[in-house]
């Protein structure tokens, strides 16, 4: 395993301990998440903001890896979120597409279909 696959690997871990800024320290300071349905969140501070507000709820979370590789300087993982969001379970199918510079996440773009979680949470 590469370098790179395994910083995303230890991020996709540190999602279980729900500490947000542990989190953000994974990111370049200028980095960038793109959660797809929605607009991208740049920069430490913004993304300490968004990462927060993501978190409000969850009681818990386990990221199940099914594939994970890497080439050069990207990482795709595709997995399985399995988060408590209070006492509802919400399992939702994601692929993750991940540019790393100097060890660390410069651009994240993460996949998955809207509709599934909102079922999940019954909306």
């Amino acid at each position: 395993m590469t370098e790179n696959e395994m910083t995303v690997r230890d991020f996709i871990t540190a999602w279980s301990r729900l500490d947000v800024e542990e989190l953000v320290a994974f990111f370049t300071p200028d980095g960038v998440y793109h959660n797809m349905p929605m607009r991208p969140v740049a920069g430490h501070e913004n993304l300490r903001g968004f990462i927060a507000g993501f978190l409000k709820g969850w009681t818990s979370t386990d990221w199940e890896v099914l594939n994970l590789i890497g080439r050069a300087d990207i990482v795709m993982a595709e997995r399985v979120d399995r988060t408590m969001l209070g006492e509802r379970p919400v399992d939702l199918p994601c692929c993750g597409v991940f540019q790393l510079e100097d060890g660390k996440i410069k651009i994240w773009r993460d996949y998955f279909d809207l509709g599934t979680y909102r079922a999940a949470l019954g909306a």
